[in-house]
């Protein structure tokens, strides 16, 4: 028998997330510390009849509705943390925490996904495997996708979903492709060690500051010289720090900075080249250089059969669906993607300001659509596994 208070929500179910969102956005958390949302989402679960997995998780859950116990799994994920970020946007819901706003749409993937697993609950009992539902946490920090997989709860999932907003593409649009949707994302720092000595005196010492600069203007030949004009990668050094006054050559020189890309061969050259180039520098001054490499999450990378399913569903359900990518921008679903097929889908929610920005914001009419696309996608990949004997 259905849960007379899930048959109100799917009843008024557009006003219902709309709420979720408003009240989601209102009250942000940063990575790890997503212990209220993480309360809010398993008290709405629950209310319902869906039941919540016991895992070892401080923050974030994974939900099941289990139909057929012998048929295949699918998941479905979305991410549940903020940005330190003052929002400066007029909604009359914005953020009532200073310094804390869902920037990225974080919260719209949420209360999208809570309505998918809705109506997926609604038609339970004609449910030929399971459909687990994951509201992650730390996807901002790059952390929470492993800590998911940390669990072992998707070792026995057949296929994975995942979606991410773009303030770009009107209401109604999706973005879908095989291969890479977003970047692998690593991060670098360079200690650079001169010898210090007064301004006056230049060539009692080697100066960091003089290397350091060299440094950054020849990093960039390695996109522009060392990687195919074919293939999409970028280097940026965001920080540069060295000295402390204005009449002292300092000892040492700190940079730091990121890499982007999408091919896992390019991935692997470019620190093998910063490494040539900062070393070769150095020397040639008389000083030295250190890189330090952080592995970050690698590119997201669709299935094509799954890509293609996506898509096809998409335009039944009267999105119109594009062939596009959130370029370099880094996503930890790529770590899903590692163990299992799957896709990460892109959804418009209206123009506004780019992610991260103070007044980014969301429209509102995306939410409905979203949840009722991927309660069928989740359904229809269940039958699509079993028609192609999945195990």
């Amino acid at each position: 028998m259905v849960n007379k208070k899930l048959l109100s929500i799917i009843e008024t179910l557009n006003d219902e997330l709309i709420g979720v969102y408003r009240k989601l956005h209102q009250y942000p958390e940063l990575p790890n510390e997503e212990f209220e949302t993480t309360k809010m989402i398993k008290q709405l679960l629950a209310e319902v009849g869906i039941e919540v997995l016991n895992l070892p998780l401080k923050t974030g859950l994974v939900a099941e509705v289990k139909g057929n116990p012998n048929g295949p799994v699918v998941a479905i994920r979305c991410d549940i943390d903020a940005l330190p970020i003052l929002e400066e946007t007029n909604l009359s819901y914005k953020s009532k925490i200073d310094g804390k706003m869902h920037a990225c749409g974080h919260d719209f993937h949420t209360a999208a996904i809570l309505g998918a697993a809705y109506l997926v609950k609604k038609y339970q009992p004609s449910l030929i495997g399971t459909v687990r539902f994951i509201f992650q946490p730390a996807e901002e920090i790059g952390e929470g996708a492993k800590k998911i997989i940390d669990t072992g709860v998707l070792d026995d999932v057949d296929v994975i979903f995942g979606l991410h907003n773009v303030p770009d593409a009107e209401v109604g649009i999706m973005g879908i492709k095989s291969g890479p949707v977003t970047a692998a994302v690593d991060r670098f720092e360079i200690k650079i060690t001169g010898v210090g000595s007064h301004a006056a005196r230049p060539e009692k010492g080697v100066d960091p500051i003089i290397i350091a600069s060299n440094i950054v203007t020849s990093l960039q030949t390695i996109v522009s010289r060392n990687v195919s004009p074919a293939e999409n990668a970028l280097l940026s050094v965001t920080h540069i720090q060295g000295g402390n006054t204005w009449n002292v050559i300092p000892e040492s020189a700190y940079l730091q900075g990121t890499v982007r890309t999408l091919d896992e061969k390019v991935r692997e050259l470019i620190p093998k080249r910063m490494n040539e180039i900062i070393n070769g520098i150095a020397q040639s001054y008389g000083g030295s250089a250190e890189l330090i490499w952080h592995s970050g999450s690698p590119a997201t990378n669709n299935t094509e059969e799954w890509a293609e399913y996506s898509a096809n569903l998409g335009k039944k359900v009267g999105y119109t669906v594009k062939s596009i990518s959130m370029g370099l921008e880094g996503e930890d679903f790529a770590y899903y993607q590692k163990k299992i097929p799957g896709a990460f889908i892109i959804i418009g929610t209206g123009l506004s300001h780019a992610h991260h920005h103070p007044e980014y914001k969301v429209d509102e009419n995306a939410i409905l659509q979203c949840a009722k696309y991927f309660a069928q996608l989740a359904e229809g990949a269940l039958k699509e596994l079993v028609d192609k004997n999945y195990r």
